[in-house]
């Protein structure tokens, strides 16, 4: 799967994300996500990035497939699986919010 940045919904003239700024921060390799419900921005240059979000459990907890009794979506190159109103999508050692 391919990762795109797609820039978010506010500039950094409309909110600066930093120490104070009230959002939950998450260490994303080289640079920290600021948490925005579903969703991390990430400065880059004169705006933010969305970055993907890590959904709340991983393959470890529940096996995403076949048989797993959650209803799939087709997500232009790969499934994702419906679970309690959002979905979940395998990226590696991890599920990702989509």
């Amino acid at each position: 799967m391919s990762v795109t940045d797609v820039h978010a919904e506010h500039s950094l003239a409309e909110h600066t994300h930093g120490p104070g700024c009230g959002h939950t921060t998450v260490q994303h390799g080289d640079h920290v996500d600021y948490v925005h419900g579903t969703h991390h921005h990430a400065e880059h240059g004169d705006h933010y990035d969305e970055h993907e979000s890590v959904a709340e459990h991983g393959p470890e907890a529940h096996t995403h497939g076949g048989e797993c009794g959650h209803e799939t979506v087709q997500h232009g190159d790969h499934v994702d699986y419906l679970h309690d109103g959002h979905k979940h999508a395998a990226h590696g050692d991890h599920y990702d919010e989509h």
